[in-house]
């Protein structure tokens, strides 16, 4: 088997998905995305479709929620598409969603061309969206108004005093568990359904309606081990999609009960993923695989608000910051990926039995 590797870029990762999903003659739909990327290049959400419109069991396979997460996704979905895809049982349909949030991608930005991290922005936008004041007590820290060495030392020595003051799992959930009050700064939910979150909602309307039931595999990057894909459901121990991935893939944990390596999140899509089929039976699952430590991931994350809020993205910072927030998301090691390889194997396996 051919060595697995990131591509270099989004327009790289893109051809060479299409290029698989049309090498096993699969169905393939591109959602065009109304802007562009940082070479000018076309955007969009590309669909690969296998197996019997009418199957009553549909695997979503969705790469790129978090933009610069997508390189790996995007990995993964392509040699599955290469190698795999032919092996997969004839009754089932499988969908590999690539680039849910193609613009995040491009730019290599986790978050979307508003700003918005996708994963908090299914929240009910009917109500008013959760308060997270301690947020505000650090939003001048975490994206300053300079960003200067000088600046840099400062502010992460007082965001590390907020760390001593508060416990590390505390200052996790108030800078990631989303908040909606700072449109420059980080893990920033948005003021309602954004490009993305529309068209997933519009889709799965649309796409998944015969289906009886539908396993969700969502690929993210940035917590935890190095390589180690952890399974987090959206959902505490006890409840059905819970206990559903439980016995589908075995060892799971639940974002819900404090035994993940993710946060408590507000606005995470896989919380709302049976309202997209309401008619099936829905077990959502997030593979998430480590890459550095989360000091790193968030300086990373940081420096990419600044420089879109407050520097200039085509400037002369921008290649270094870019090349910062890949190698916090996607580590170019073939190991990694290898590693990555192997436990997504190992979930579509399950996925794909009775």
């Amino acid at each position: 088997m051919a060595e697995l590797l990131l591509s270099p870029d989004y327009p790289h990762a893109r051809a060479a998905f299409l290029a698989a999903a049309a090498s096993v003659s699969v169905g393939i739909t591109s959602f065009p995305h109304p802007l562009k990327g940082p070479a000018d290049e076309d955007l969009a959400v590309d669909v690969a479709d296998l197996g019997p419109a009418d199957a009553s069991t549909v695997v979503l396979v969705v790469s790129a929620t978090h933009g610069v997460e997508g390189y790996c996704g995007s990995a993964l979905q392509t040699h599955w598409l290469t190698h795999d895809a032919a092996e997969r049982p004839t009754d089932v349909r499988v969908v590999h969603v690539h680039a849910l949030n193609p613009f995040g991608m491009a730019w290599v930005r986790r978050v979307n061309e508003d700003n918005v991290d996708l994963n908090r922005n299914f929240v009910d936008w009917s109500q008013p969206p959760p308060a997270n004041a301690d947020y505000g007590r650090i939003a001048d820290l975490l994206v300053p108004a300079e960003w200067t060495d000088a600046e840099l030392t400062r502010t992460t020595t007082e965001l590390l005093g907020y760390a001593d003051d508060w416990g590390f799992a505390r200052l996790q959930a108030v800078i990631s568990g989303g908040q909606y009050a700072h449109p420059t700064g980080v893990f920033y939910g948005g003021t309602g359904p954004v490009w993305s979150h529309r068209w997933l909602r519009e889709f799965c309307a649309a796409s998944l309606t015969g289906a009886e039931r539908v396993i969700i595999i969502d690929l993210h990057t940035g917590l935890g081990p190095w390589g180690v894909g952890e399974l987090i459901a959206s959902a505490p121990k006890g409840e059905p999609h819970y206990d559903r991935a439980a016995q589908r893939w075995g060892s799971i944990t639940s974002m819900l009960d404090g035994d993940s390596v993710s946060a408590v999140l507000a606005g995470d899509w896989l919380m709302v993923a049976g309202d997209l089929a309401p008619h099936a039976e829905v077990t959502p699952i997030t593979i998430e695989y480590g890459t550095v430590d989360p000091i790193t991931v968030l300086q990373s994350l940081r420096a990419d608000a600044w420089l879109h809020s407050r520097g200039d993205p085509r400037g002369s910072n921008a290649p270094m910051v870019r090349a910062q927030v890949r190698a916090a998301f996607a580590d170019d090691d073939p190991a990694w990926i290898a590693a990555c390889w192997t436990r997504f194997a190992e979930v579509m396996g399950a996925a794909l039995q009775p």
